[in-house]
């Protein structure tokens, strides 16, 4: 029997909404991942279906709705990142009020080792040591940032650069919880001033998930859980 589609929809710990779709193990490749995406389509807000459309520069939108979005997708789990709505911000540039990307990786993927020194400064490859997850962290870190900055063409040791890594943490902040174990980065925007960011990470169904933001944008308010539906 082939296992059904899973969709969770919560908000992190550090304020951004994250919904995510695992499961359909039966499918594979493009089947699978069109079939996820209907589902996140499917669960809009107050049950309107949502259509995704990108931008010039490649960066996804939500039609007629005025938030940030960034996606993630692998063999297994397709995840939307999402942050309040910003009407007073033009989400076709680079703004601090929305500086956000998500990015994730499975938690067993040995090749990211082998490709380290290509993405990794001399300083973070000491912070990532020998350790698969700090390496998989370091990854997936790297990558959301390059979708946070809305720009092509950065390079990922000269323009990005992972200052603390952080440690996995809860998908959602619990109230008996204590502060997220954010990390921090730096994006050297060319012609810019540098926008400190703020990284999170958890962990969701043998997947390594990570959330980068810039520390002044919008947020949602910490902790709210929201809902989880089979589809």
């Amino acid at each position: 029997m082939e296992e059904e589609f899973v969709y969770w929809r919560h908000i992190t710990p550090i304020g951004v909404k994250v919904e995510e779709v695992t499961g359909g193990e039966g499918k594979t490749g493009r089947t699978w991942l069109a079939m996820a995406r209907q589902i996140y389509c499917e669960n809009g807000r107050d049950g309107l279906f949502r259509t995704i459309l990108h931008l010039p520069s490649g960066a996804p939108l939500i039609e007629e709705e005025e938030t940030r979005i960034s996606i993630t997708h692998t063999q297994g789990l397709f995840a939307v990142a999402s942050l309040p709505k910003t009407p007073e911000t033009d989400l076709s540039v680079f703004s601090a009020r929305t500086v956000m990307g998500i990015d994730a990786e499975r938690d067993d993927r040995e090749q990211v080792m082998a490709i380290r020194e290509k993405f990794l400064s001399a300083d973070e490859m000491k912070a990532v040591g020998d350790s698969l997850e700090r390496c998989i962290i370091a990854w997936t870190a790297k990558e959301a940032l390059y979708k946070a900055a809305f720009s092509s063409g950065l390079d990922c040791k000269e323009h990005i650069r992972i200052v603390r890594l952080p440690e996995p943490g809860p998908p959602t902040l619990r109230k008996d919880m204590p502060d997220p174990p954010v990390g921090e980065a730096i994006l050297m925007m060319p012609g810019s001033d540098p926008v400190p960011m703020e990284l999170y990470t958890y962990r969701s169904e043998g997947y390594i998930i990570t959330i980068a933001c810039a520390v002044g944008c919008v947020r949602y308010p910490r902790g709210r859980q929201d809902n989880a539906d089979k589809r």
